[in-house]
């Protein structure tokens, strides 16, 4: 990897380097619940983007049961009702 970083210097394209991928691979750590509070130097870069993605999932199923849950609501109650109204409102904000 190492030459190719090298080569699309050369070429004059900017990339990214070793200290920023550390650095943006401790934020992430941080924004992982399941990462949170470890030590930087105990956790493998590649174990925080494999924690990333399956929080990204669960992330995704979380929102898709919400929605479910939201759509059981509307259709369960009077459309024209105030209840309907206020669930409305709050998801177009």
């Amino acid at each position: 990897m190492s030459s190719r970083r090298s080569s699309s210097r050369q070429s004059g394209v900017s990339r990214i380097t070793d200290d920023q991928i550390t650095d943006l691979v401790s934020k992430l750590q941080q924004l992982i619940p399941e990462l949170r509070g470890r030590r930087s130097d105990k956790v493998s870069a590649s174990k925080v983007l494999q924690e990333t993605c399956n929080y990204i999932r669960s992330l995704h199923r979380e929102v898709d049961d919400l929605s479910d849950r939201v759509s059981q609501l509307l259709a369960s109650m009077d459309t024209d009702s105030d209840q309907a109204a206020i669930i409305r409102s709050l998801l177009m904000q």
